[in-house]
């Protein structure tokens, strides 16, 4: 979880926390009565009261850090999360009446805290210039990666402060002339004067050119030194694959697979594919019907993918296409407005719930609930020729979600397998189990606002 997004849910939390006691103080200042008692919350309620807050306001994906919303749409989202959070404590206050308030104060409340929440979000990213909070970042390098490392600081909501570049050499790069740029000699003095917290090395070639004893320095006197693809995976949540080389695998963090890791797993995707399969088993029928009223064919597409290792199995899904889609073309991506799909299965390839069979795959092994998605195998052997270290991905089970899939939309072309490869390496680098609850409740969002389907 990035920084920014902790200070900002943190934020909301306090709002929801302190905002009940202040509005019933105002209705009291106004009624000329003492507070009503549903105001004066306790701790239990308060907890419950915050945190329905955030988890509404994340939902409303006010907490992504890779967008910028504009006032109206931020006004909006503030608008759902408190509808959201209004219907989940009214559920809550029905089935535990001793801490219930009226539809009419909490709609009050609700609105107190939106009207904050607004002002909060608004003004919090001046929290991230503090001193406190913010990190103050050079970066080694003047060439087309140093100002790639700029660049990323300044596109992305960070806490970082880009303080400029220094040359390794005694020429200063002119690509660079515009910004604060200093020679290797005075590298001391600026991390001192700027209270440099991170240097990033973003050197093309390092032999002979890198000033170990400098970096040295920096690395005794509290200074964290990265490289560029660990500051990109930081900043971006993915691998940048065209600077990574085989050593950096080796010898990076993470990555470890183990027998434990695949148990744990293991476990979690067979408790989630359980409950999806009881909850879903009721839709089965009229889903059937829709298929088989619209388009003469099976209920059912099978189709072989590639699994963990390299093992080719066969996955489930509703089928979205007319029986004879792939007669003409053979394997080939579904396209925007793909005319091989029908009418029902636009629906269903919009809901996702097309992918509901694929539970049955999770629970009998052949994938995990969250992992890179299986690809089918004449894709594979295609983008295995053209994409570096597309086989490591095979290294954990395919899943029925994964981080790319809640971070990139749909892919139909070589760049777009290159970009969700950034993604499920980034996955299988650090994945822990948080990592995979994220992925799920990102998941649910994805599926209530339709995103990258085809």
């Amino acid at each position: 979880m990035k920084k920014p997004n902790l200070i900002l849910a943190g934020g909301d939390f306090l709002l929801a926390a302190l905002i009940p006691a202040l509005v019933g103080m105002f209705l009291a200042m106004l009624s000329g009565r003492s507070m009503p008692t549903s105001f004066s919350h306790g701790l239990g309620q308060s907890l419950v009261f915050g945190l329905t807050v955030v988890f509404s306001t994340y939902f409303a994906e006010l907490y992504r850090g890779d967008r910028r919303f504009r006032w109206k749409e931020t006004c909006v989202r503030i608008l759902i999360a408190g509808l959201m959070a209004f219907l989940i404590l009214l559920l809550f206050y029905a089935v535990t009446p001793q801490s219930q308030w009226l539809p009419g104060q909490l709609v009050l409340v609700l609105a107190g805290v939106g009207l904050a929440q607004l002002l909060w979000h608004y003004r919090y990213p001046i929290l991230l210039r503090f001193p406190w909070i913010s990190q103050n970042v050079m970066v080694l390098g003047t060439g087309a990666r140093a100002r790639e490392v700029a660049g990323l600081i300044d596109s992305e909501q960070n806490p970082f402060v880009f303080k400029g570049y220094i040359h390794p050499e005694n020429v200063v790069d002119e690509s660079t002339e515009e910004s604060v740029c200093c020679k290797m000699e005075k590298l001391k003095e600026l991390i001192r004067r700027n209270q440099v917290k991170k240097l990033v090395l973003a050197l093309t070639e390092r032999r002979g050119v890198l000033p170990v004893g400098d970096i040295l320095w920096c690395k005794l006197h509290g200074v964290e030194v990265i490289d560029s693809v660990t500051f990109y995976e930081k900043v971006t949540g993915k691998l940048k694959l065209e600077d990574i080389t085989p050593s950096w695998f080796i010898f990076s963090d993470g990555f470890c697979v183990t027998r434990y890791v695949l148990w744990q797993k293991r476990v979690f995707s067979i408790l989630l594919s359980g409950v999806g399969i009881l909850l879903a088993l009721p839709i089965f029928p009229l889903v059937a019907l829709l298929i088989k009223l619209e388009s003469p064919g099976p209920v059912f597409f099978c189709q072989e993918r590639v699994g963990f290792g390299g093992r080719v199995f066969r996955t489930y899904k509703f089928r979205t296409m007319r029986q004879d889609a792939e007669q003409e073309t053979g394997a080939v991506w579904a396209q925007s407005n793909d005319p091989r799909i029908t009418r029902v299965g636009r629906f269903l390839r919009k809901s996702r719930i097309d992918e509901i069979p694929q539970l049955f795959n999770v629970f009998k092994g052949d994938m995990s609930f969250v992992g890179p998605r299986p690809e089918r195998p004449e894709f594979v052997a295609m983008l295995t020729r053209k994409i570096p270290y597309y086989g490591s991905r095979h290294a954990v089970k395919p899943g029925l979600t994964g981080w790319a899939q809640v971070r990139y939309p749909y892919g139909a072309s070589v760049e777009d397998a290159l970009e969700k490869l950034r993604y499920d390496l980034y996955y299988i680098k650090n994945y822990s189990p948080f990592l995979d609850i994220v992925i799920v409740l990102e998941t649910v969002k994805v599926v209530l606002f339709a995103r990258g389907s085809r």
